[in-house]
C-alpha cells in the first residue's frame, strides 16, 4: 500500500442550479418511469449514464420538433423563445428547470435588446447556454470567446458588455478593460455566477495544500476545463480524469497527499469513487 492521504474538497460538485434539475428530473422519473429531456442534464457522462438508466431519454432540437403532448425538462442552461413556442405548438408540458442566475440574465439581455443596445456576449461559441442568451436577441447579438476574434477597431463606440454566466471573472475585466483602452464606451454587466466565480478561489487555495490533484470532469463542461486549469497553474501535478477507472498509479508516489476536486457539474458520488479507488493503491 502507498499510504495516500486523500480528501475530497467538500465545496466542489454541482452547483445548485445543477441540483435544482436533477431532483425536478428524478421526481418525474418516480412519477412516470420515463422523462424526455432537452440536451444533457449535466455536461457529466457518469450523471447522465447513471439518469438514463432511471429512464431519462436526451433528445435534440430536431427530435423535439416531432415530439408532441409529452413532458420535456428544460435543463439549467436555459432555452431561447423558439423552444417555448415550439412546445406550445407541440402541446408539450416543459419542466422548467433553467437556473435562476440564467433567467434573470436572459431578462436583461432581452431588455438591452428592446432598448436597441448594441450587444456583445462573452462566451462559448455554441454552448447551450449562449444559444439561449443570443435567442433573446434575434440571434443579433455578437458572441465572441476570446477578444482575439475582434477587430477592435471597426467595433461601434458604444456596446452593452454581458458575459455567459460560467466564464472566468479576471478575463471579463480584462476584456472590459481592452474595450475602454480602444476608446470604446462599455455599458458593463458583470453577470457572471458567483457560485461558479468563487470556486475559482477557493480551488486556488485548496490545489496548493496537496502534492497531487486530481481533478474530475466531464469532458464537454466549459465550466470543467476552466476551474482544472485554475488548479494547475497552482499545482502542476494536477491531473484530469471523468471516471475511476482513469487514475493511473503511477501518478503517485508514497505517503503523498492527494486533493480531489471538480467542475459545477461533477456529482460528489463520482469524485467519491475517485477517492475509493485512489485508497485502494
Amino acid at each position: 500500500m502507498m499510504n495516500l492521504k486523500v480528501q475530497i474538497d467538500q465545496h466542489s460538485g454541482f452547483c445548485f442550479g445543477v441540483v435544482y434539475a436533477i431532483e425536478m428530473a428524478e421526481e418525474v422519473l418516480e412519477e412516470q418511469g420515463y422523462l424526455y429531456c432537452l440536451g444533457d442534464i449535466v455536461h457529466n457522462d457518469e450523471e447522465v449514464n447513471r439518469l438514463t438508466k432511471k429512464g431519462l431519454k436526451i433528445i435534440d432540437h430536431d427530435e423535439l420538433k416531432s415530439l408532441f403532448n409529452e413532458k420535456v425538462l428544460i435543463r439549467a442552461h436555459g432555452e431561447p423563445p423558439s423552444t417555448y413556442e415550439l412546445a406550445i405548438n407541440n402541446n408539450l408540458t416543459l419542466i422548467d428547470a433553467s437556473c435562476p442566475v440564467v433567467l434573470k440574465l436572459q431578462n436583461r439581455i432581452k431588455n438591452s435588446f428592446d432598448k436597441d443596445e448594441t450587444i456583445y456576449i462573452y462566451g462559448k461559441h455554441g454552448h447551450a447556454e449562449v444559444i439561449g442568451l443570443l435567442g433573446q436577441t434575434n440571434n443579433k447579438a455578437v458572441v465572441f470567446q476570446d477578444i482575439n476574434e475582434l477587430d477592435l477597431p471597426s467595433l461601434p463606440k458604444n456596446l452593452t458588455l454581458y458575459s455567459q454566466t460560467t466564464k472566468s471573472t479576471d478575463n471579463f475585466y480584462k476584456i472590459n478593460e481592452a474595450f475602454k483602452e480602444s476608446g470604446i464606451e462599455v455599458n458593463t454587466n458583470d453577470t457572471i455566477c458567483r457560485q461558479v466565480s468563487n470556486r475559482d478561489k477557493e480551488l486556488r487555495i485548496f490545489a496548493e495544500k496537496f502534492d497531487r490533484i486530481i481533478f474530475v470532469s466531464g469532458t464537454k463542461s466549459s465550466n470543467g476545463k476552466v476551474l482544472y486549469n485554475v488548479c494547475r497553474e497552482k499545482n502542476p501535478n494536477t491531473y484530469f480524469v471523468s471516471n475511476p477507472d482513469q487514475v493511473d498509479i503511477h501518478w503517485f508516489t508514497e505517503n503523498e497527499t492527494v486533493g480531489i476536486c471538480g467542475a459545477t457539474s461533477t456529482p460528489m458520488w463520482l469524485m467519491e469513487q475517485v477517492k475509493e479507488r485512489i485508497e485502494t493503491f
